[in-house]
C-alpha cells in the first residue's frame, strides 16, 4: 500500500495517541461506530439542520436551552445521560422527528475525540451508514488523512478499526498508506469478509457491553452499509450535510 507521491493515511487507533499524529491541513474522520457517528449520519440523512456535538452533559443542557426547536441527546456508558431528552440510538431519529431540527449531542466516546483534534483541513464523521460518501471525500479531495477510532474510554475497540479497515480497503490505490495501524485495520477488515459485519461484531467487548443494555438492534442498524449516504462535516461548530 507504499504509494510514494500520493497523500497520506493513517489510523490512529484510539485518543490517547491522538498526539502522535500530524493533522495540520489533513482531513480528520471521526469514527465512533456503535453509536455516535452512526446517529449523526441518521439524523443529518433524515433531515436534521446540524447536529452540535458537545463534551459534557451540562453544555448540552445549556445550549439546547439556547436554541429553538433542539434536542438534547446523548449517553454515558451506554444509557441515556441524565437531565438529556433522548439517547444516542440511530434509530431514535427518524424523519418524522428530527426534520429541520437540531440535534444537541454528547456521548461517552465520539463527541469528546472530536473536540481533541488541532489544525485540521476537515473534520468529518463516518460509520458503515455513510461509508461511500466518506471514502468519496477523501479520493475527492487529495488531503493527507488521519482515521481516527473513538475507541471505548481510549482503549482500542474491534469496531472502529474495522470501519477504518473498511475505508483503507476502499481508498487504498489513492493514498499512501504506510503505518501498521493502518495494516492491521485492513487485515481486521480482510479477515471480516467485508459483509456481515455485526456477525463479526458480536464477539467484542462493545456489543457484549451494549447487548447488556438490550441494543442488538441498535449495533445491527448500525452496521448497514450506506443505509445513511451523507457526508457530516463540522463547520462554525456544527455538523452539517456536505455539499460541494
Amino acid at each position: 500500500m507504499l504509494n510514494d507521491g500520493l497523500p497520506r493515511l493513517e489510523v490512529c487507533l484510539s485518543p490517547v495517541m491522538l498526539d502522535l499524529y500530524d493533522t495540520n491541513d489533513a482531513i480528520v474522520v471521526i469514527i465512533d461506530v456503535f453509536r455516535a457517528t452512526s446517529t449523526i449520519a441518521a439524523a443529518l440523512h433524515n433531515g436534521a439542520k446540524s447536529v452540535i456535538p458537545v463534551s459534557t452533559v451540562q453544555e448540552c443542557i445549556e445550549i439546547g436551552q439556547s436554541i429553538p426547536n433542539s434536542i438534547t441527546a446523548g449517553e454515558r456508558d451506554g444509557k441515556i445521560a441524565e437531565g438529556l431528552q433522548h439517547g444516542n440510538s440511530p434509530s431514535e431519529y427518524p424523519r418524522s422527528f428530527v426534520e429541520d431540527k437540531t440535534l444537541v449531542l454528547t456521548t461517552t466516546n465520539g463527541t469528546r475525540l472530536l473536540h481533541m483534534i488541532e489544525g485540521e483541513y476537515a473534520i468529518v464523521t463516518g460509520s458503515f451508514l455513510n461509508l461511500t460518501a466518506v471514502c468519496e471525500y477523501l479520493v475527492a479531495q487529495k488531503k493527507n488523512v488521519l482515521l481516527a477510532c473513538a475507541s471505548w474510554k481510549d482503549r482500542f475497540n474491534l469496531e472502529d478499526t474495522l470501519f477504518a479497515g473498511a475505508v483503507v480497503d476502499c481508498v487504498k490505490e489513492h493514498f499512501d498508506i504506510n503505518c501498521d495501524s493502518s495494516r492491521a485495520a485492513k487485515y481486521l477488515y480482510d479477515q471480516s469478509g467485508g459483509k456481515d459485519f455485526i456477525e463479526f461484531l458480536k464477539d467484542s467487548t462493545h456489543y457484549i457491553r451494549l447487548a447488556a443494555y438490550g441494543l442488538e438492534s441498535d449495533m445491527e442498524y448500525c452496521t448497514l452499509p450506506d443505509l445513511h449516504p451523507v457526508l457530516p462535516i463540522l463547520k462554525d461548530g456544527k455538523l452539517e450535510v456536505y455539499r460541494p
